[in-house]
């Protein structure tokens, strides 16, 4: 008998981690929607009478803003020299650092710029206290086309200059399709030429609020989103929270963070056939191999998670330390390998102006410091308290997967926080700002996710008739 007793706990605690897995992917029921304050109150002073104005806006490079920029280019310190036969390894090239600042100084035209900007309609209005800053383009269509509304939201350490080259080609009208979107692209708050908060608290599932709000306050009750990086993040919780609203969701970052897709993906680790495809499974293993990349490259958000102040203050007095720290980003982010290259590959995908237009939202508007806070409020204990992540939503998702996306996840995993997820569309091309950096591919992607999106809900109609 005793030995039996023996055997029964031994294939109890063998059993145990099996069973608890089995729990976890196929019976744990998810946690509630958390009870979000649509009216948070974000700015300086609560207003008894609010301003619901939608205001016309444009960017402005005050001459006093330029004067004092081009003093601190002209003036730095001599750069510590690299160490012999670096690329990017060790962060930005500082033997690179002459002809970027110097550019920039003398050769960017701030007037030719400052028109490119407000090459788009823009506009501001005031939701819950922080006036939000947004381009709108509403295409002119004939008889039988449908205006969309869909919502674009850029990143960190992005802007709405990321969407410039991709927006002629999203709001273009054809003869192929019975819609055309009416895009609507905020900065987000803290970002560019938004409003920061001035409480803590404003984190990525606070900020999707505003954003919903800001469609409303635009008489959007049903629209399409669209996000990469943290506007990937928000676009989550916006079809987490406001299914209802959500017609549809794109995003070139496609995320799942909840612990079932955790222990899918360690599953994968041994067994990678039954998470991902196998003309995929590079993508994702060696778990240990992509662990010790994003060991490498993710030092950034550990500070900015939670000393986002210090670095702050030390980025937002120096352009030239504004613009290693974000350009090395671009580089790395674009395509791994590139930190090898002694000048980080930059100028293979764009032009000196274009990444400096990306400087520009955050020096001209001093924003660097309240856009890094996003990490310290959504990495916390009391943003994952709203276990939004456990939460699956119902609201058809399409993804687009670069090939040189930071992170990669199989249809499969996304598939626990997307159920309804239409396409998990994995390009050999492309690197995380891909709006920015491949503007024809991603435009035709969201289209092709638009038109999908439509045709869903025609049959679903029929379907209910």
């Amino acid at each position: 008998m005793a030995r039996l007793l023996c055997f029964g706990l031994l294939a109890l605690l063998l059993a145990s981690p099996f069973l608890g897995f089995m729990y976890v992917l196929f019976l744990k029921s998810p946690p509630p929607l958390p009870a979000m304050d649509g009216q948070a109150w974000w700015g300086p002073k609560l207003q008894a009478k609010q301003d619901t104005s939608v205001r016309p806006f444009i960017v402005q490079f005050t001459a006093p803003m330029v004067h004092d920029l081009k003093e601190r280019l002209k003036n730095h310190r001599k750069w510590t020299p690299p160490l012999e036969n670096v690329g990017f390894e060790y962060g930005f090239n500082s033997k690179q650092l002459d002809s970027w600042v110097s550019y920039w100084a003398e050769k960017y035209n701030f007037t030719e710029r400052e028109r490119f900007f407000n090459k788009f309609a823009q506009f501001k209005t005031n939701i819950q206290g922080l006036d939000i800053h947004f381009i709108r383009i509403k295409p002119e269509v004939p008889a039988g086309v449908e205006v969309v509304p869909m919502l674009f939201m850029h990143g960190w350490p992005g802007s709405v200059r990321e969407f410039y080259e991709a927006l002629p080609l999203l709001t273009a009208v054809s003869k192929d399709r019975d819609f055309a979107i009416e895009a609507i692209v905020p900065s987000l708050p803290g970002y560019g030429f938004s409003d920061a908060a001035v409480r803590p608290g404003l984190g990525a599932a606070e900020m999707a609020v505003v954003m919903r709000n800001l469609m409303h306050r635009l008489g959007f009750n049903k629209y399409y989103i669209q996000g990469g990086d943290w506007g990937s993040l928000i676009a989550s919780c916006m079809a987490t929270l406001f299914p209802g609203e959500i017609l549809g969701h794109h995003t070139n970052m496609g995320a799942a963070m909840s612990t079932k897709a955790n222990l899918l993906n360690a599953l994968g680790a041994f067994l990678p056939s039954f998470v991902v495809e196998s003309h995929l499974a590079d993508r994702m293993y060696p778990l240990t191999a992509n662990f010790v990349r994003l060991i490498e490259e993710t030092g950034y958000m550990h500070i900015q998670a939670t000393k986002p102040d210090t670095i702050g203050a030390a980025i937002s007095d120096s352009p030239v330390g504004l613009l290693a720290y974000i350009l090395e980003k671009f580089s790395t982010w674009t395509k791994n390998e590139y930190k090898l290259l002694p000048d980080g590959g930059l100028l293979k995908h764009w032009s000196r102006d274009q990444l400096l237009d990306n400087l520009m939202c955050y020096w001209a508007t001093n924003s660097f410091t309240t856009s890094v806070r996003l990490y310290s409020e959504s990495f916390n204990k009391r943003h994952f308290g709203l276990q939004l992540d456990e939460i699956p939503t119902p609201v058809p998702t399409w993804v687009i997967q670069a090939k040189n996306e930071i992170a990669f996840l199989s249809a499969r995993i996304l598939r626990t926080k997307f159920p309804n997820l239409v396409q998990a569309n994995a390009i050999d091309d492309g690197g995380h700002f891909l709006a920015f950096e491949l503007p024809k591919v991603f435009s035709e992607d969201v289209l092709k996710a638009v038109t999908a999106f439509r045709k869903l809900k025609k049959e679903a109609k029929k379907t209910e008739l």
